[in-house]
């Protein structure tokens, strides 16, 4: 079984990005979540994916499947939060997952990700309650107060409404 361990800050040296998700609010400070209905359960993440050879850095990375998975454009301002160091426990080496913080600039019409077919539905949600629906324990509840603490300080988030909404 895999372990998942969370570290603030900059991936060290050596080890390999595999993805980069987006920690991403709106200007009431709510997170954007990802909602696949696909087996007629709902799951919820965030934005994100694979590095591509194209991708000039990791903001690019995460601009590019933004727009792919779920239409939306991210703010100038992109931070880094920290990454999620991912053992699968089969021999190979440990691998990270980036999560990085920035606000919704514009979400357009609803559209089937390029990469799957799937058509997920948007949703905002107070940092406490993506917790909630993430169900990723202590590394997930970590990485999302990270990133709203990275928000308040750099932008300009102040509260988080409670009100959930899809968009």
């Amino acid at each position: 079984m895999a372990t998942f361990t969370w570290y603030n800050g900059e991936v060290p040296t050596g080890i390999r990005v595999k993805q980069v998700y987006g920690i991403i609010f709106d200007t009431k400070g709510r997170v954007l979540m990802k909602v696949s209905n696909s087996d007629g359960a709902k799951s919820y993440s965030f934005a994100g994916g694979k590095p591509e050879k194209t991708d000039q850095d990791r903001q690019a990375t995460l601009r590019r499947e933004f727009l792919e998975e779920i239409n939306t454009t991210i703010g100038d301002d992109i931070y880094l939060v920290g990454y999620q160091l991912v053992d699968e426990e089969n021999g190979t080496p440990p691998y990270a997952q980036v999560r990085m913080t920035g606000i919704v600039k514009e979400i357009g019409p609803v559209h089937p990700d390029t990469d799957n077919g799937e058509t997920y539905i948007r949703m905002f949600a107070s940092p406490e309650r993506a917790i909630e629906l993430l169900n990723w324990g202590e590394v997930g509840a970590k990485q999302v107060h990270e990133a709203l603490r990275i928000a308040k300080e750099h932008l300009g988030i102040k509260e988080s409404s409670t009100e959930e909404e899809c968009v």
